[in-house]
């Protein structure tokens, strides 16, 4: 008589209970609010929607501030007024010519950097992973001073370069790191050793340029939103309203990549086209961000962990870590505006030191853990 086949209960024991650990999802803690007929459901935790809300309410705080304070002080009803077309002369060209387009661009690109930061820190897996640190700015940077220095272009001319920067070195560092596997270790790796590569052409190309070249590339490099216009702020405006949905839409699946590749393909997920896609979302969001203002380090790294820490949820939390961002630039741009005028300094100094010392602390306490 051949052998009866074997079923659970003649497997080994422990091997159904391996195999039902190996396969099951990690865990996303929270409600599901489910739409009858539909079948459509949205997940949502407690703590993450009272933060996102908490953080919205900041936001709004923070514009009212900006928009109200300076050298002219305005009421609330005659910025309103200026915003609805009721205001008077001096009210409209100041809310809408000289602080709403400054206020528009530094949460655009807050968010653009902070969600490019988030999903690449998911990727990665290493809360070192973010445009900054990889090189994708730097990128963009270059893409931008050759355009200053080497065509004389227009502001137009250098937003353009400054994308196709960040394109060509995110495509650069993709290639470099195709053949062994798009894993995090080597994305961060590389990333940097480019990001070094970069710097030193940046520096050699202000070497080459004149006297008032190297001065416009040099307050370019700083990063600021002093003298931003309604042209900038449309220009970034529609690239978050194009990528920002697009990321968003991608969070479940960028969700179960963090989880693990295998643990992905088991749920369902192509991980290489996910990763692909997410990739040039992360690239695009954080090159036009730099084309827009130039490099403003630090809020892609920070925002996404500092809106991480606050909701204590699995998932990659997109939604938190836009606002987070947004807040973290509005208020560093509202800082260096209010404490130190009449000097114009850009907010890159800020984020720069803020962020110098949020990196002296992260890298400290990833030092610990690993220790331990």
């Amino acid at each position: 008589m051949s052998p009866a086949p074997e079923t659970e209960t003649s497997a080994p024991a422990g091997a159904p209970a391996a195999r039902d650990r190996a396969a099951r999802p990690h865990v996303v803690s929270g409600r599901v609010v489910r739409g009858g007929r539909s079948g459509l459901s949205l997940r949502f935790h407690g703590r993450t929607l009272l933060v996102t809300v908490a953080l919205a309410a900041i936001l709004l705080a923070v514009m009212l501030v900006s928009l109200t304070t300076g050298d002219f002080t305005l009421s609330v009803p005659e910025v309103l007024g200026a915003l609805t077309g009721n205001g008077s002369g001096g009210a409209d060209f100041i809310v809408n010519t000289l602080r709403m387009p400054r206020l528009v661009t530094a949460l655009c690109v807050g968010a653009a950097l902070s969600v490019s930061g988030a999903v690449l820190q998911s990727l990665t897996r290493n809360p070192l992973g973010s445009p900054d640190i990889i090189g994708f700015t730097n990128g963009s940077a270059t893409g931008a001073l050759i355009v200053i220095v080497t065509l004389h272009g227009s502001m137009t001319q250098i937003v353009l370069g400054a994308l196709i920067g960040g394109l060509g070195t995110a495509l650069a560092v993709y290639l470099l790191v195709f053949r062994g596997g798009v894993q995090g270790f080597r994305l961060v790796v590389m990333g940097i050793g480019v990001s070094a590569l970069l710097l030193a052409v940046n520096s050699y190309l202000i070497t080459r340029a004149s006297w008032q070249e190297a001065l416009e590339a040099q307050s370019w490099l700083i990063g600021s939103l002093g003298n931003r216009t309604w042209d900038h702020a449309a220009a970034v405006g529609a690239a978050v309203a194009v990528l920002l949905p697009f990321a968003f839409l991608l969070g479940r699946r960028l969700t179960m990549v963090e989880m693990g590749d295998d643990t992905a393909m088991a749920l369902g997920v192509n991980v290489a086209r996910t990763r692909t896609a997410l990739l040039i979302v992360s690239v695009a969001l954080a090159a036009f961000a730099t084309a827009v203002t130039g490099p403003i380090f630090f809020i892609a790294l920070a925002a996404p962990q500092l809106s991480r820490k606050l909701i204590r949820s699995s998932g990659s939390g997109l939604v938190p870590a836009a606002l987070m961002g947004a807040v973290l630039l509005a208020v560093s741009d509202l800082a260096v505006q209010r404490l130190f005028s009449p000097a114009l300094l850009p907010v890159g100094t800020a984020t720069g030191t803020i962020g110098g010392l949020y990196l002296i602390w992260l890298l400290v306490s990833e030092s610990r853990k690993s220790r331990a």
